[in-house]
């Protein structure tokens, strides 16, 4: 695809997630060649140019609660002739991060938008993992009201391949408490300060890695993986730890609860089928 002629282009270019070293030779050369850049923040993005003795740049600042109205402003500028860099402040434009009004209006108006790839929060943490990769889901960043949170994490726990979500380190807690109530026993894994200093994974029960935050400092932006659940096998562990627990003569209920706790399966399934075992 071409842009009309006498139009400029928008390139949507990744940049680092912390390591300055993590850019490509494209981006750079397209950093240092487009006439605007428009960056989430000017002074995070000035950071990587003056590593990289970017000197004389236009830079234009867009953001969650101006980028409607800042797409028009690039929109006109590219409709000049000039050609128009997009940058957020790590990673990848427009993966949760602001962007998206951007190229859709580029789009709309038929002006040519070239990506250009890079670092990503959510890849980098997916492929240093050791979870499924084959599928996933990625739902951003959790909610931040209690009730939908706890109904994403519900609806997306016990899906048959890896979800990723992004959260804050100001709410990692919460959100791992919430996993450990709805799912006990829940594999975890999150990925925090990716490509800095102090880059950390911790993977394993959704309480021991609950554990190792709460004595620690969670800074950054957090990805949260949840390999899949293998509904199948889990089906038949949960018959064989319910028979298990009813031949320890304990009462439906403690057996439920027992169950919840070694399989990590919601409630009312265990329930379900403590009763289709053992009757009332």
């Amino acid at each position: 695809m071409h842009s009309r002629e006498g139009v400029g282009e928008l390139f949507v270019v990744a940049t680092p997630i912390g390591n300055l070293k993590d850019i490509t030779l494209r981006a750079l050369e397209v950093l240092k060649n487009v006439d605007v850049i428009a960056c989430e923040d000017t002074r995070q993005t000035l950071k990587l140019l003056n590593a990289y003795g970017i000197k004389g740049k236009r830079l234009i600042s867009y953001y969650e609660h101006n980028e409607r109205e800042r797409a028009e402003e690039i929109l006109r500028i590219i409709k000049e002739g000039k050609r128009v860099a997009l940058v957020s402040d790590a990673g990848t434009p427009c993966i949760s991060d602001p962007g998206y009004r951007v190229v859709a209006l580029a789009r709309k108006e038929g002006i040519n938008v070239i990506p250009i790839p890079g670092p990503s929060a959510l890849i980098a943490a997916l492929s240093a993992s050791g979870f499924p990769t084959d599928r996933f889901y990625f739902g951003g960043f959790l909610p931040r009201k209690e009730k939908e949170l706890r109904e994403t994490l519900e609806r997306f726990l016990r899906k048959d391949h890896t979800v990723v979500f992004y959260e804050s380190p100001h709410r990692i807690i919460r959100t791992l408490k919430a996993i450990s109530e709805l799912f006990p026993g829940r594999r975890v894994g999150i990925f925090r300060e990716i490509t800095k200093l102090n880059e950390e994974f911790l993977s394993g029960r959704v309480e021991e890695v609950l554990e190792e935050v709460e004595t620690g400092k969670a800074k950054g932006e957090i990805v949260l993986l949840l390999p899949p659940v293998k509904e199948e096998k889990r089906e038949v562990d949960l018959d064989e730890v319910l028979k298990e627990l009813k031949a320890k003569g304990l009462r439906i209920s403690e057996a439920v609860r027992e169950a919840r706790r070694l399989t990590g399966l919601p409630k009312r399934e265990v329930y379900r089928r403590a009763l289709e075992l053992f009757g009332d």
